[in-house]
């Protein structure tokens, strides 16, 4: 089967066009599939964005290895059979150079399996559920600081050590049916009823999911202390708007992923004061590479990047490093020097440095941010905050 999709050629310069070159002498190609349609496309299109701007970056700044690289992304629909298909066709047909990954874990882990079975490294950038981990992957790794039941670590800390008569009782939990998503709320979850604060409400509800007045009038009737949504970004939006017109006023509401993208606030009437989200990254982190990032990826696009463009810039770099090191970007034997690489150093990234375990699990942990005055800042941990976490949040 054919996958369908875009192909996308950036920045060849002089290392492109001729038809007599060597391979050696040619772009580096690497090769993604993106859900650029369907289900995920809104944070699918910001991995685009990331990917794209670390490559045009790459590109000025000399590209990898004196060539030049060239990204081939398909478009698989947010669909896994897709996936699987667009994978074989760029390693197998196209004899791309390199693979990256595509974004959400029910897409990376059939990719995956794909990039095992060619022996190609595989570095991605949003498959962050414990499943992911747990498939005896030899050749992926995970570019961001924590995977997704460890997202809201400095959440509980800060909850479970409030003074007993502040301390939340109740929670009420609503995930999507996707491993990410409910990964995030879990694994909150578990930490807050090991402490002793009972679960009243825990709804999953599936991926294409738009009406969500039967879960918040359950969480709303409930009565819950907090809320914690596993989210992406529609469904999160829409079960917040449920949730505020229903007037419930939790002590906390925390949502994965929806609050951090550039939209939010609009799509809820910008009701967003004291809503918590996790996040790998920060606009304003002090690492060189990042500057350099939000700089460029500003005045390439217009506006500073999110979380979903800095994994992508991410898995770039770690990539990049790999190969700069070992000297070397095709299939074959380079694969396994460029994963033995990986899997044994140190990548200094725009969300700091990163390094894995033997699952290719990062071993890192994410940020907490707030919105506060109208702006999204961190506030845990302490030693990386712009703001002091408001506990209970105000109304919405």
């Amino acid at each position: 089967m054919t996958a369908l999709g875009v192909t996308m050629t950036l920045a060849l310069g002089a290392c492109g066009g001729d038809s007599g070159e060597s391979a050696a002498d040619g772009p580096i190609v690497i090769g993604i599939s993106l859900p650029l349609t369907g289900d995920f496309s809104e944070p699918g299109k910001g991995v685009q964005r990331g990917y794209e701007a670390w490559a045009k970056i790459t590109n000025e700044n000399g590209g990898l290895l004196g060539r030049q690289v060239e990204l081939k992304i398909l478009d698989d629909q947010s669909n896994a059979d897709r996936v699987v298909a667009d994978y074989e066709q760029l390693i197998g047909q196209d004899q791309v150079d390199l693979v990256v990954g595509p974004f959400s874990t029910r897409l990376v882990v059939p990719a995956a399996r794909v990039a095992e079975e060619y022996g190609m490294l595989f570095v991605e950038p949003a498959g962050a559920a414990k499943e992911v981990f747990e498939q005896g992957f030899k050749n992926l790794f995970y570019a961001a600081p924590a995977v997704a039941n460890d997202h809201y670590n400095h959440l509980a800390e800060y909850l479970l050590a409030l003074p007993e008569d502040q301390k939340p009782k109740t929670a009420a939990y609503a995930a999507m049916d996707d491993p990410f998503a409910q990964g995030t709320a879990y694994g909150l979850k578990e930490k807050l009823e090991a402490a002793g604060i009972r679960t009243l409400v825990n709804e999953v509800y599936p991926p294409n999911t738009t009406d969500f007045g039967s879960i918040a009038a359950k969480i709303a009737a409930s009565k819950a202390d907090i809320v914690v949504g596993g989210s992406q970004y529609q469904d999160g939006v829409n079960l917040i708007v449920a949730l505020q017109q229903l007037q419930y006023q939790p002590k906390l509401a925390a949502f994965s992923t929806a609050p951090t993208n550039p939209e939010f606030a609009a799509a809820i009437g910008n009701k967003t004061e004291g809503i918590l989200s996790p996040t790998g990254y920060a606009q304003d982190a002090p690492y060189p590479s990042n500057q350099e990032f939000v700089q460029k990826y500003t005045a390439q696009i217009g506006s500073a990047p999110e979380e979903d463009e800095a994994n992508a810039y991410t898995t770039g770099q770690v990539v990049a490093a790999a190969v700069t090191a070992v000297g070397c970007a095709e299939q074959g034997e380079c694969q396994q020097k460029l994963v033995e690489w990986v899997r044994n150093n140190t990548v200094e990234t725009v969300v700091g440095p990163l390094s894995w375990d033997e699952t290719g699990k990062p071993k890192g942990a994410h940020m907490i941010q707030q919105w506060l005055g109208g702006e999204i800042k961190i506030v845990l941990p302490a030693g990386a905050k712009e703001a002091d976490l408001v506990y209970p949040k105000p109304a919405w």
